[in-house]
């Protein structure tokens, strides 16, 4: 386990990252997230992140349900507050979300001192628990202003009364987390898409001010929504369509990975974990044996000609961590 800033908090080095299992772009049964959830249990996995715009709260609710059977000291969960869901229609499709559930609720920005406690009531309400370990400020990048002056000092209090363990918050961008990392006193950040194989932004900024800062980052989006997990004409980068400059890209790393007797999908999840500033990597799935999987993969060494590679071919910028190599 790895410890999150100064919070006393603890995260596995790998996670489950719980999008997914709220039926992120198509529907999942219930036992099928169930299995998921206990299969990465199974495999070593103590750290679970959700949200309530994860499937309009589907996935609190399922990921609380799977977790019922364990010791509750025995994980680490981290939830999101920003978006506030209310009863009633939506904009008629919440697949343009990116989400196959029914239109029951809308999400409503809100980043108020106010909103906040009630955002993680309810999701507390959802998962079936007491408290949570870990609370994101989710997604504030039109919202910069409010989230700074009130969300954050809201998640300072309950970090205070010891609601919660840990506080930060989670983007897919660099420069509002890195403002984050140097402005405010979080614990962790999570940083989704921008530091993967494809995109290494966050070494320029965020990496380098959590490590001075001793903030610890959480990784997101390791495979870029799926491209460095399986590279075809219809993966989806960032949540939409590939283009075709990224997947030849990426399609060159699989061949390069397969002919150092390895594979993409662990060479994507070495890389993200190997920066000494990252306290743990997520990894979603939606069955037993793409956790299962995962869990291998990430287990996997990874040979130092792979990493040498990378660099000759200008795939890797030079300064970014690979790590600690058998060099066989």
């Amino acid at each position: 386990m790895n410890p999150l800033g100064r919070s006393g908090v603890q995260v596995s080095p790998l996670g489950l990252g719980a999008a997914v299992i709220g039926n992120l772009y198509t529907e999942l049964s219930d036992q099928q997230a169930y299995d998921t959830v206990t299969a990465a249990w199974q495999q070593g996995i103590r750290y679970f992140d959700t949200a309530p715009h994860y499937g309009l709260g589907l996935s609190e609710r399922r990921l609380g349900e799977a977790l019922r059977p364990y010791d509750r000291d025995a994980y680490t969960l981290s939830t999101k507050v920003g978006r506030r869901l209310e009863p009633g229609p939506g904009d008629g499709d919440d697949l343009a979300h990116g989400f196959a559930v029914p239109d029951t609720h809308r999400r409503v920005w809100d980043f108020t001192a106010d909103g906040i406690r009630r955002t993680l009531e309810a999701s507390l309400e959802r998962l079936g628990l007491d408290r949570v370990d870990v609370v994101y400020l989710h997604d504030p990048d039109d919202h910069a202003e409010q989230a700074f002056r009130e969300g954050y000092p809201a998640l300072e209090r309950l970090r205070a009364e010891g609601v919660v363990g840990a506080i930060g918050a989670g983007m897919n961008q660099t420069a509002m987390l890195t403002r984050f990392v140097r402005d405010t006193d979080v614990d962790v950040v999570l940083c989704a898409g921008r530091y993967t194989l494809l995109d290494q932004s966050a070494l320029s900024d965020l990496l380098p001010a959590a490590e001075e800062r001793g903030v610890s980052v959480v990784i997101g989006g390791a495979f870029n929504s799926g491209l460095l997990a399986d590279p075809r004409a219809d993966a989806t980068y960032d949540y939409a369509r590939v283009s075709d400059d990224l997947l030849s890209r990426a399609l060159r790393l699989k061949a390069l990975a397969e002919r150092h007797g390895t594979t993409l999908r662990a060479a994507a999840l070495a890389f993200c974990a190997a920066h000494p500033a990252v306290a743990g990597v997520l990894v979603g799935a939606r069955s037993a044996d793409e956790v299962t999987d995962g869990a291998r993969q990430f287990a996997t060494p990874v040979p130092a000609a792979f990493w040498q590679e990378l660099r000759a071919g200008a795939l890797l910028p030079a300064d970014a961590p690979v790590p600690p190599q058998d060099p066989s």
